[in-house]
């Protein structure tokens, strides 16, 4: 699985969230992708989705609830992968660059 902790706000994740739309939909027969919408408005969130729209679930964390729980750092964007078994694999911390920065990491921590 790989949770994907953003805001609308935030420019990086901004910018990465194409990578994660063309990974879900390339992978998301193997990998289950989440959003996490966190240090955000409800507003501007569903703005930006209805603008930037996600081939898989995000939900809001108003308090990062969900961030905590999945040990995700408190900057923005945050990357969680959690293997076959949903224990924490990697936390990687900050924008994907490319495609294959994202793909090389779920090769690496997912397999």
């Amino acid at each position: 699985m790989v949770v994907n902790k953003w805001a609308s706000w935030c420019v990086p994740c901004r910018s990465e969230f194409p990578l994660f739309q063309q990974q879900a939909v390339k992978q998301g027969k193997q990998v289950a992708f989440i959003g996490v919408n966190a240090g955000d408005s409800t507003d501007p969130a569903h703005r930006f989705l209805k603008s930037e729209p996600l081939p898989y679930p995000s939900y809001l964390d108003h308090d990062e609830d969900i961030a905590k729980t999945i040990r995700a750092p408190a900057n923005y964007p945050i990357t969680v992968f959690f293997d076959r078994r949903g224990k924490l694999a990697y936390v990687h911390q900050g924008a994907y660059r490319n495609q294959s920065d994202l793909a090389d990491d779920m090769r690496r921590y997912l397999s």
